[in-house]
Parts: structure tokens; sequence; C-alpha cells
């Protein structure tokens, strides 16, 4: 694969992802989106096919990794670094790119966020936090916890996707693809509690970097003071994955 067909699938591929998983979660948090208040199952399922629609479409031309971690956990096993940079490049430029398409989806559902008073049902409320459509944000900040729960679960992920390419089957049959979807919705329900299980780099760090500059009213903050544990927790984890995975495989 030249880096050209690397980077642009990866791009895409990301961007699908991001625009499932962010649009997801805009639809079960924003006022006035039909699927408000859905609940955790919906989010999970929702990331998983984010997954699956875009590895899919990326695959023909980067293989469709899509996240640093899995990047990372390929390199460490196979030592193999020199297009590496390339996976990030795009995977960094899609996941902002699918933020920004899932904001253009719920754009009226963004500008309706702002404290409601003397509406036509009568109710008042605060302004709906956004940073969540966009990035993880941990339900206990507590930062070693939070680094401990991002590694695991990044393990949990890049290890199997690692060994599924050792089951002939998966491969032949081209369904690999799907049963890492469902390995991620499986992941969100089981481990995703404490911090929204980022377990990918550019799906959180994209995605907040766009929520800085976009003009959402009321968007509260960034919160860059949390930002490195969902970089550095899934990078950790990956390359400990790759590294059981060589030892172990």
């Amino acid at each position: 694969m030249s880096n050209g067909d690397i980077f642009v699938g990866e791009v895409i591929g990301t961007a699908i992802l991001i625009l499932f998983g962010a649009g997801v979660c805009a639809a079960v948090t924003l006022r006035y989106s039909k699927a408000r208040a859905s609940g955790w199952v919906v989010i999970a399922f929702g990331w998983g096919f984010g997954v699956l629609a875009g590895a899919y479409t990326a695959a023909p031309l980067s293989g469709g990794q899509l996240n640093p971690a899995v990047t990372i956990g390929i390199a460490v096993d196979t030592g193999t670094w020199g297009k590496v940079w390339v996976y990030l490049l795009g995977q960094i430029v899609g996941a902002m790119l699918g933020a920004v398409l899932a904001y253009l989806v719920y754009l009226a559902q963004f500008r309706a966020n702002v404290r409601t008073e003397g509406t036509t049902e009568g109710t008042t409320g605060e302004p709906v936090p956004t940073l969540g459509v966009f990035s993880t944000i941990p339900e206990i900040r507590n930062p070693v916890a939070n680094l401990v729960t991002e590694i695991i679960a990044t393990i949990a992920l890049v290890l199997p996707v690692l060994a599924f390419g050792l089951t002939k089957g998966l491969g032949e049959s081209g369904t690999t693809v799907l049963i890492v979807s469902l390995l991620v919705v499986g992941i969100g329900l089981s481990l995703g509690g404490p911090t929204g299980y980022a377990i990918n780099p550019a799906r959180d760090l994209g995605p907040r970097v766009v929520h800085t500059f976009l003009p959402i009213p009321n968007k509260g903050t960034s919160d860059w003071g949390y930002a490195w544990i969902p970089v550095v927790g899934p990078l950790i984890g990956g390359a400990l994955a790759g590294l059981i995975y060589n030892a172990a495989f």
C-alpha cells in the first residue's frame, strides 16, 4: 500500500467512525433529538457500527486500522515502523473531519443548546454540556484509575485484534471487521463505564480539538487537563498488547 492510499483510507475510515460515534452521542445527549436519553447500550452499538462502516470502507486502501493504538500494537509486534506516521496522521485528520460532520448533522440541536426559559413546554433547563458528544469524560476523575482503565480496555481491544489475524477462517470469510465491531460494542458495555472508553487516541484528541474551535452556544470547557489520559492510556495499552502478542503467540 502506498503512503497516499494509506492516508486517504485512514482519513475516510476514521471520519466515518467518528461520524457514527459522535453522531450517536449527539443523538442521545442533545435536546430536541428524537433519540435523546436512549441510553448507554445505544451509544455502545452506535460506536460499534461506526467501526464496522469505517473499517470496511478503509480496508481496501489502508487495511482499516483507524486507531493509533492498533497501529502501534501492530508495529510493536512486527517491528515495522516505516508507515506508522502516515497511519497516525490520517487517523487524526479523519477524526477531526468526522467530528465536524457530526456537528453539521446536529447543527440545529447544537444551536438550540441554550438555557430554556418560558418555552412552549413551560420548562426551564440548563444548557446541555457538549464535550461528551465529541470526547470522553470520566465518571469519577481519578487520573491513576482513569489511566489504568484506558490501558486495560485498550489491551482488551488490540490483543484480540492481533489474534484474529491467526484465525484463518475469519480472514477468508471477510468477517474479521464484523467481529472487531462486536468486540468494540462489548468493551463499551463491559469496560466503558468509568471513562467512556476512548481506547483510541485519535477518537478522543481529534474531536476535542474540533470542540475547542466550533461555535457551539454554551459549549462549556474542552477539559484539556484530562485530555492526556485518553491519548497516553490507549498508546500504552496498544504497545503492551503488541508485546504480549509477540511473546505469547
